[in-house]
């Protein structure tokens, strides 16, 4: 059954209150196989992934309406579009992350492509997440970087980070997402994650190399609230088990402590 309204939202910000994490597992188009995926999704439900981001910076094979078909005979978990531009929206998806890219300064990521998208969105019955994306310096250039044609933010400049998030909640923005990009050389900081929690009261996601459950406990101390796991799991097929049984184990913790 398609989730609507603001259910994801409100499952955001109710497990930030709670300081429950959550695991999102992205999935990029041109790197699945469609003849293996069942068996990806079983370990998924397996190792209760909590959602599943659908999407990339460039998609040369669309199979996005696959993907989503996929999930929804074999999963119950939530399908969460993560659009490179306006073309990859698909109303069988539960919502769709519309990220604004306020680190950067090319108008067509920070509004342009939203407006060819609003109309259909509208109509669309995808419960719409309005987010901040910030691309954080990675130590290599990403292919987000080089498609949108803007400059992350330097991994030591967290002052940088923290008013560039603070802006975007400003301006009404109800999620903060602070990705390296995929393939990065190396995950968005603890401390620019650190100085980001300290000025947002918004859900934090952060993605981008993030290849250890080492890295995954690293980003939540710092306060990040969703973990972002992708190019890593295809490197490493043991990935997904260990970043879910490390953020299983840190929500156990606080539990504990709360």
């Amino acid at each position: 059954m398609k989730i609507t309204n603001h259910k994801i939202a409100d499952l955001l910000s109710s497990r930030k209150e709670e300081k429950r994490k959550s695991f999102a597992v992205l999935l990029d188009p041109d790197k699945v196989d469609l003849a293996t995926f069942p068996d990806f999704l079983e370990k998924a439900v397996e190792n209760e992934v909590d959602f599943f981001f659908v999407g990339g910076s460039l998609i040369t094979n669309y199979a996005i309406d696959q993907l989503i078909l996929a999930i929804k005979k074999h999963t119950n978990i939530p399908t969460i579009l993560f659009p490179g531009n306006g073309l990859h929206i698909d109303q069988s998806a539960d919502a769709i992350l519309f990220l604004s890219l306020i680190s950067g300064r090319n108008p067509d990521f920070l509004i342009g492509q939203h407006v060819i998208a609003a109309p259909m969105l509208k109509k669309s019955g995808l419960e719409v997440l309005p987010t901040g994306y910030m691309l954080i310096e990675s130590g290599k250039l990403t292919t987000v970087s080089y498609i949108s044609n803007t400059i992350p933010i330097p991994s030591d400049k967290p002052g940088i980070a923290a008013c560039t998030a603070m802006a975007g909640e400003l301006l009404g923005l109800k999620n903060i997402f602070l990705d390296a990009g995929s393939g990065a050389q190396y995950p968005v900081s603890a401390e620019i994650i650190e100085a980001v929690r300290a000025s947002v009261d918004t859900p934090i996601i952060v993605g981008g190399g993030i290849n250890t459950s080492e890295k995954a406990l690293t980003a939540m101390q710092a306060g990040a609230d969703v973990i972002v796991v992708g190019n890593g799991i295809e490197q490493n097929q043991n990935l997904l088990s260990e970043v879910a049984a490390c953020i299983k184990m840190f929500n156990l913790q606080m539990e504990k402590v709360y």
